[in-house]
């Protein structure tokens, strides 16, 4: 990460030299290599380190670094899909590129923005949600409903031109903006459109896009009671009508400004006590259990590697049996075993 001199109008003058210096990759490398030194890729880029960081460093310098190919990979955790993995090298790139955006950017977006940032993430997000559900409905004695949307095929759709416009306002280093570019232009699932699920930088450009969403649902439609992880949002209110108009204005930004549509199939307006799936967890008046499905995947694939993460999920919720039953069957099997 370097130390970026901010000028006027918002805009940020990164030292591009400084952030591809062999210093800065060999700390990028030691950020994200932690823990994944025995896969035999990371092992083969270690054992000729200073090498392969001069190298890249002398590739990105004269201005001539194309990225590895990809490498397709199916997942299945919490449904099938396909992510695509870039080579050692790019990860370390990648991740020196993150960072300097994350600095650039992560104090121009919403407060209630919760993917990919620290201090956020899935159990900040719910216990906000629940700040806002006590808030709206005057601590759950007066009515109140909760809109809930999804975009469809986010990461599929987005608009390489209109994130590079979104970067290139705040940014003024010609040399990071060409960078920049090349690596929104490394993937693609139709002519300039698509980010690759399993890149870091996706992550910060996916909150770079959509927080154009978020600063016109918070400013514009003025929706004080709005969450939003990633292609996931919640908007709260007292009124459905209030509601029902936000849609409409909602769908209409998205497809004008983003190219995006939210998934007619994930719309969903609901009364606050009927309770929220949201962020893994179903909030309900008071109180909040873990979703059915993730339940079900957790007595599935529970073994004594991951007990303690499961364990841990259990404990921001009511999840007493759900800890119980997993620490049982474990004991079932181990005694079996003997």
């Amino acid at each position: 990460m370097t130390d970026g001199v901010r000028s006027g109008g918002g805009r940020h003058n990164s030292d591009f030299y400084a952030l591809i210096s062999p210093e800065n990759l060999l700390r990028a490398w030691r950020r994200f290599s932690k823990g994944k030194r025995t896969d035999s890729e990371f092992a083969r880029f270690e054992l000729y380190l200073e090498e392969n960081l001069f190298s890249l460093h002398e590739q990105l310098a004269f201005g001539v670094w194309t990225n590895d190919p990809y490498e397709r990979q199916p997942i299945a955790d919490p449904k099938p899909r396909i992510i695509h993995v870039p080579s050692v090298r790019d990860r370390v790139l990648f991740q020196v590129v993150y960072q300097e955006l994350y600095q650039i950017f992560d104090n121009t977006f919403i407060h209630d923005s919760y993917a990919s940032r620290e201090r956020k993430g899935t159990h900040a997000g719910v216990k906000q949600f629940e700040v806002f559900a006590r808030k709206v409905s005057t601590n759950y004695t007066n009515s109140a409903f909760v809109l809930k949307c999804d975009i469809r095929k986010f990461f599929d759709s987005i608009d390489h031109r209109i994130l590079f416009s979104s970067i290139s306002h705040r940014i003024t280093d010609q040399n990071l903006l060409t960078l920049i570019h090349r690596i929104i232009s490394s993937f693609e699932v139709a002519p300039n459109k698509g980010l690759p699920l399993g890149n870091v930088t996706s992550q910060i450009f996916a909150n770079i896009y959509l927080n154009v969403l978020d600063q016109f649902v918070k400013h514009t439609l003025k929706a004080p009671y709005y969450i939003r992880y990633c292609d996931d949002f919640v908007i709260l209110d007292k009124s459905r009508a209030a509601l029902m108009w936000l849609i409409a204005r909602i769908q209409m930004f998205l497809r004008d400004k983003l190219l995006l549509e939210l998934h007619p199939r994930k719309v969903s307006l609901r009364k606050l006590r009927q309770g929220t799936d949201f962020l893994g967890y179903v909030s309900l008046p008071h109180y909040r259990v873990l979703r059915t499905r993730t339940r079900k995947r957790m007595l599935k694939r529970v073994n004594r590697i991951n007990l303690p993460s499961y364990l841990g999920l259990l404990e921001h919720c009511k999840g007493f049996r759900t800890a119980s039953k997993i620490k049982e069957m474990l004991y079932t099997r181990r005694n079996e075993k003997w």
